[in-house]
């Protein structure tokens, strides 16, 4: 079983760019596609963006795509999501999520999650 801990949210401005990390432990990340989640007060959790086991297969929701990037580093068992020019609409606690999985490829269900880490975006 692997356990989750996310870092790095915190309190920016608007246009400003923050990264967050997420590393396992217990199980190497590189078992596992993984994914990162949001949840705005008062609205359903989303995801936001999901990679592959190796990192080499990317996806992203349409809120995210050309501003949000994940990224994977199986070495450091780190799953990274690097945010740009960031909206008052992004603020939300952001989840970090695990799956294993037999093949290389992106998932949209996840069976570990991490504890979650506040983003607050001031306008």
């Amino acid at each position: 079983q692997v356990q989750l801990v996310e870092t790095g949210g915190g309190l920016v401005q608007t246009g400003d760019s923050l990264r967050l990390s997420c590393t396992a432990s217990g199980r190497a990340a590189s078992m596992y596609a993984m994914g990162w989640f949001r949840q705005a007060p008062g609205k359903a959790r989303e995801i936001v963006a999901a990679i592959s086991r190796s990192g080499g297969n990317t996806n992203y929701v349409d809120s995210a795509k050309g501003r949000f990037f994940i990224s994977k580093n199986n070495a450091k068992n780190t799953v990274y999501l690097q945010m740009y020019s960031l909206r008052p609409d992004a603020t939300a606690v952001y989840y970090c999520a695990a799956k294993d999985t037999s093949g290389d490829r992106t998932v949209l269900e996840y069976d570990y999650w991490g504890r979650g880490t506040q983003v607050t975006v001031s306008s």
